[in-house]
């Protein structure tokens, strides 16, 4: 694989400029080699571009079956159908300051609920956001939601939002759920 899809963010979509085929024969050739962030960036490329959600979904148990060492953290373990419009709403946030903040994103499970199955939880803390869902999950200064439906931090689309200054988390906290919603997404947090 590229030297460059290994050091490359979602955000980066090193394999954008490649035909369907060609991102399908790096995938193929990911799996055998347990090269999880190659294979990653190939379901991600090929999930940005609205391939067929069944394909998605069995590329990710495929790639988790060969190379769950190596997949990034940046990578849901779950098909999202509105995953695109994340990114692209998430990317429009720029912070200026460094910090100590990180906004962070966790899908909710209404499936139980609701039409789409799946919500979004956006938030904020010093402590990163792995370990602030696991704070959440515990109990621990929890939101209700994620307490109750926290199913993963959808990494990718805040990878830009990390340690950045808390006034610009608090703003961005605020304006990327109100984006979010506006999208169409249901949106928990944010506050």
């Amino acid at each position: 694989m590229l030297r460059d899809v290994e050091a490359a963010t979602p955000r980066d979509r090193p394999l954008q400029f490649l035909g369907r085929e060609d991102i399908l024969t790096r995938f193929n050739a990911a799996l055998p080699a347990g090269d999880g962030v190659a294979g990653a960036h190939c379901l991600h490329e090929l999930w940005m571009r609205g391939e067929w959600p069944d394909r998605i979904e069995r590329g990710l148990e495929v790639l988790w079956k060969h190379a769950s060492r190596s997949i990034p953290d940046w990578l849901p373990m779950r098909y999202v159908d509105w995953l695109p419009v994340a990114y692209e709403i998430a990317w429009e946030f720029q912070a200026a300051f460094k910090g100590r903040t990180n906004v962070y994103l966790i899908l909710l499970d209404y499936s139980d609920s609701r039409p789409d199955p799946h919500g979004v939880y956006v938030g904020m803390s010093h402590y990163s956001p792995a370990d602030r869902f696991d704070q959440h999950k515990a109990g621990i200064r929890a939101s209700g939601s994620v307490l109750k439906r926290g199913l993963e931090v959808l990494t990718g689309p805040t990878l830009h939002l990390q340690y950045i200054s808390r006034g610009e988390a608090v703003r961005i906290e605020a304006q990327l759920a109100a984006a979010l919603s506006c999208a169409g997404l249901f949106v928990q947090g944010g506050h």
